[in-house]
């Protein structure tokens, strides 16, 4: 089954189970005559008595016709709908008053022009859990908070982080915080699987050092880099290792600055638009490199597209000390 999905404010497109298309009219030369019971030439020689001229009425008629073209689901109002009220818990007194609407899987269908497998694929990316029926995504602070009551656990169990029993983690921690949370951090932070009958999770260390990333670098608006990765480290449970590649699309490092910064900057605060988001990225940076604008371009990639492409497409290329550099091709504002 095929769906048109857009508000008013929204140019119309059209979802098959799995992908989305932009839909426009294009106008042909031919016209389009409908023919109500209408037979093609070949249901006609099998019919020998319909030799005859036949009188058919005409219903309607076209001069264009919708094309369809594979695009990009519009993802991005997905999670601004859901940040509108982010879950900060059982405790939260917040959410017995909230006003703000809050949406099932059928309000997502209607609201976000994308099929219904992408809305739910980038439900599991962005990391959003169900609460009583109900999408949420978890408030930044609480979602740290259940991530360290897990790393701390690990850590005073002296377990493996690649062998973290399920069981055991909701039973020490079920009088803390809901086990369906501490089970959604451990999915979210880990992958499952599992060995002699008992669940286990093998935690993503790139995940948990980013996350910490961000915990730090939120409540400053630039950091000295240096002095950023020493506490970074320390702040990471013990036995994971920082990396600057670990924060590709959350934060961004300026090496021109005396001493060297680094920054939050993140994909998801970015413009959908193609054009809207390089217009952004080179009001933030003149001039970009392509290892670090690549991160910040990647998602707008349709299918087949590479981010060279799109880089031809929307920036100029030049050579600065030997270097090469991409700036905008237009005047930014």
């Amino acid at each position: 089954s095929l769906v048109i999905r857009g508000e008013k404010d929204e140019q119309a497109v059209l979802c098959s189970k799995d992908k989305t298309y932009d839909m426009k009219i294009a106008d042909t030369s031919n016209m389009l005559l409908f023919v109500p019971g209408c037979k093609t030439p070949e249901q006609l020689k099998a019919d020998q008595e319909s030799c005859n001229i036949i009188h058919s009425q005409i219903a309607g008629f076209s001069n264009n016709y919708w094309e369809l073209r594979r695009c990009r689901p519009k993802l991005k109002k997905l999670r601004k709908l859901l940040m509108e009220d982010p879950y900060e818990g059982p405790d939260s007194g917040k959410d017995q008053t909230s006003t703000v609407s809050k949406y099932t899987t059928e309000d997502l269908l209607s609201l976000v022009q994308a099929s219904e497998e992408e809305i739910l694929h980038h439900l599991q990316v962005i990391d959003a859990c169900r609460v009583e029926g109900y999408w949420r995504i978890l408030d930044f602070d609480y979602e740290v908070k259940l991530l360290n009551h897990v790393t701390q656990l690990i850590d005073s169990e002296s377990w493996s982080f690649s062998k973290v029993p399920l069981n055991v983690c909701l039973q020490e921690l079920g009088p803390l915080e809901p086990t369906e949370m501490i089970e959604h951090i451990l999915l979210s932070y880990g992958r499952k699987y599992t060995d002699g009958g008992e669940v286990y999770f093998e935690m993503n260390e790139d995940k948990i050092c980013r996350t910490i990333a961000q915990m730090l670098l939120q409540n400053a608006v630039k950091f000295n880099l240096s002095e950023f990765q020493e506490v970074w480290q320390q702040s990471v449970p013990e036995g994971m290792a920082t990396r600057l590649d670990q924060l590709k699309g959350l934060a961004l490092v300026d090496r021109n600055s005396r001493p060297e910064t680094i920054f939050l900057l993140k994909v998801e605060d970015l413009p959908e638009d193609n054009q809207e988001r390089f217009n952004s990225l080179f009001s933030i940076r003149e001039k970009w490199t392509e290892v670090d604008i690549t991160p910040y371009i990647q998602d707008l990639c349709a299918e087949k597209q590479t981010v060279g492409a799109l880089l031809t497409k929307y920036a100029r290329l030049s050579t600065l000390n030997g270097v090469k550099v991409y700036n905008s091709r237009r005047p930014i504002s």
